[in-house]
């Protein structure tokens, strides 16, 4: 999972600032705090890697792609073209990564990876980006660890940049004849295949490149306006990669997992996939029962089918409130989502009642504490939230115990004519937020207040 990011010069952000990465992860703030640019930071980097354009430096939009971020000027901070993206980021490894030096025999080794990058335009009139330095750092130097990246030495035309390899803990040895410098990275993180072709002994470098598009694989998003439900649904038997990013692949998620099953917590009984759906559903009060079955026998159209807690009836879920089908992808990513994965939502409480608000926090507790074929999930949860309700219910389980401090980061945005400002909340053993905001989530106690004041007015005026 990612540890720690850090990003500069990107939208609202001049930086954000170290920023500690825990197994959940929470952001609150006001409407145009930078919330957001945090997760379309990491989607353009996941959709960059996706990407066949092994040339450009970045892919910030695309027809096809979640974001759409328009050009450098239109993501840089402040519009000021002259100022370069750089960021920080920091994931562990799910199995020690090793590598060799052929030449010497020499291993380097770590459980975790730091990547850093600096991307900007180059000097004179060239508008296409470039890629001025990019770094990996394997492990720590002192404990057979390495430091290896590439850093920009001319920039001249498209295609023409020149580059050079920069490194610490390993010595780099050049082939006799190729003293050709290197050309340009492979998008933002990637090195040429020159790199290995000129060097006796760099064949590992594409193995820290490779760890990285896994990291971002393995990361799904799931915005805030998601699909109204359907009266049937065609599934083929495919397994989608996640629901969708508005929860479209939500039904053929379920069905793709039918012989999954997932143990939600330690001591607790592992359930099959769509039964832990339906148990979570009809915790959150929503409904009374939950069925994924065929219109007709092997067919290939499915319907939902629920019973609300009101009546005995089985209806359709185009039938019931807004609310089941608005929730309904929440549950679903968070467990059909791979081990090691990362998964960022935008506003999971929309459209849901305040109780079910409060119950995403349980959730969310489960979903990093799931178990599946004996060994933890290992789920990761960044989650850009604006509810209260669900803020108080994850403080409430802090001090009672059911998840520890360490493994929550909660943090408060707020723009300000710098830019926008990232402010840490610190959490006691009794989850108390020591150093609450003001205006955080509105001024609510002065409201109290005043609200106080008037009446005891009115009834010494005779109005009461």
């Amino acid at each position: 999972m990612f540890t720690h990011l850090r990003i500069k010069n990107f939208k609202a952000w001049r930086d954000t600032g170290d920023i500690r990465l825990a197994p959940l992860t929470v952001f609150f703030g006001t409407n145009s705090s930078g919330k957001s640019s945090i997760s379309q930071f990491l989607l353009m980097l996941k959709q960059t890697a996706q990407s066949a354009d092994r040339k450009r430096v970045l892919i910030p939009s695309d027809k096809d792609m979640p974001i759409n971020l328009g050009g450098y000027r239109d993501m840089v901070h402040g519009h000021a073209d002259d100022e370069r993206i750089a960021f920080r980021l920091g994931w562990e490894l799910p199995t020690r990564m090793v590598l060799k030096d052929v030449r010497s025999d020499e291993k380097f080794s770590g459980d975790s990876i730091r990547f850093s990058a600096e991307i900007g335009l180059p000097a004179g009139k060239r508008e296409d980006v470039v890629i001025h330095s990019m770094q990996y750092e394997l492990g720590n130097l002192s404990e057979k660890g390495l430091e290896l990246g590439m850093k920009l030495k001319t920039s001249k035309s498209p295609g023409k940049d020149q580059y050079e390899l920069v490194h610490s803990g390993y010595n780099p040895v050049r082939k006799e004849g190729r003293v050709w410098p290197l050309p340009s990275p492979i998008h933002f993180y990637g090195f040429p295949a020159e790199v290995m072709a000129y060097y006796q002994n760099a064949g590992f470098v594409g193995d820290l490149a490779f760890a990285l598009e896994q990291r971002l694989r393995l990361m799904s998003y799931l915005g805030p306006l998601r699909d109204y439900p359907r009266r049937q649904y065609p599934y083929m038997g495919e397994t989608p990669e996640d629901v969708g990013r508005q929860g479209e692949q939500s039904i053929s998620a379920i069905l793709a997992a039918r012989e999954r099953f997932i143990r939600p917590g330690k001591y607790k009984s592992r359930k099959s996939f769509q039964v832990l759906i339906a148990s979570w559903l009809e915790n959150m009060g929503l409904i009374g029962s939950f069925d994924v079955k065929p219109i007709v026998p092997d067919g290939r159209l499915y319907e939902v089918v629920v019973k609300t807690p009101m009546t005995e009836a089985h209806v359709n879920l185009t039938d019931v409130g807004f609310g089941v089908s608005q929730v309904l992808p929440v549950l679903v990513q968070c467990f059909y989502a791979p081990s090691d994965s990362v998964i960022i939502m935008e506003q999971p409480e929309l459209h849901l009642h305040p109780s079910v608000q409060a119950s995403l926090a349980d959730l969310f507790i489960e979903t990093i504490q799931a178990r599946e074929n004996g060994k933890d999930r290992n789920i990761q949860l960044l989650v850009e939230s604006h509810s209260e309700h669900f803020l108080i219910r994850l403080q409430r389980r802090i001090a009672e115990g059911n998840i520890s401090r360490e493994k929550v980061a909660i943090y408060f945005c707020k723009p300000t004519r710098l830019g926008a400002e990232m402010k840490t909340l610190e959490l006691d053993v009794l989850g108390n937020i020591t150093n609450w905001p003001k205006d955080f989530f509105g001024d609510r106690f002065t409201d109290m207040a005043e609200m106080t004041k008037a009446g005891a007015a009115r009834r010494m005026a005779g109005n009461g």
